[in-house]
């Protein structure tokens, strides 16, 4: 299960390119597993190393400057996440240990995986990112307030569905989101099962 996620305040790192697609997130060279782990040091492979599946370190990329070795949270552009639908995407941003993209739009299915593993997409928009790029210090992301703050009182209300919010706070995934309706699952499927007796092959007898 996800870590839920309350408030969080930590350095954004700023990324700031639009079309960051899940290719450069986590070239498809860097997804060998099939699984969630072992995924970080293929994020953004292509800008991070110096040469391709490579892994000395380009001094350049924002993550590997020194003010940012800590960041959890990252500043990104317009349409974040698009192309591939590929969830490793996500996977290598959490193992690496993002809880936050803030960012004027994402791509819809990244946006939806991103709350099924405990990362919140904060929409905010372009020149409220370049503000808090330019600040350079800790961003406080609350999302029960549904808030992002800077230390200086700076300010700024951002929105999220209900159901990813849910998801977010409490740590759930899909499958544990179901799951809270077990009991309506489970009435029914009862009342199903003697309306439409024959749909339940399994309670045929011989």
């Amino acid at each position: 299960m996800p870590e839920p996620f309350i408030t969080l305040t930590a350095i954004a790192a700023p990324l700031l390119r639009d079309n960051i697609d899940t290719d450069a997130i986590i070239p498809s060279r860097e997804m060998k597993s099939t699984g969630k782990t072992g995924l970080a040091d293929g994020l953004f492979s292509a800008w991070r190393y110096l040469t391709p599946g490579g892994r000395d370190p380009n001094p350049d990329f924002i993550l590997n400057q020194p003010a940012y070795a800590d960041a959890q949270m990252l500043l990104g552009g317009s349409n974040f996440g698009c192309g591939s639908s590929r969830e490793h995407a996500v996977w290598a941003l959490a193992e690496y240990g993002i809880r936050a993209v803030l960012a004027p739009s994402f791509a819809p299915i990244f946006a939806g995986n991103c709350t099924r593993n405990g990362i919140v997409p904060v929409v905010l928009p372009p020149e409220t990112i370049a503000e808090i790029a330019a600040d350079g210090g800790p961003v406080t992301v609350d999302l029960e307030q549904q808030q992002v703050r800077l230390e200086d009182g700076r300010a700024w209300a951002f929105e999220i569905g209900a159901e990813a919010r849910a998801m977010l706070l409490e740590g759930l995934d899909a499958i544990d989101l179901t799951f809270k309706h077990k009991a309506e699952i489970a009435a029914f499927q009862a009342a199903d099962r003697m309306a439409r007796p024959w749909i339940y092959l399994g309670d045929i007898r011989a």
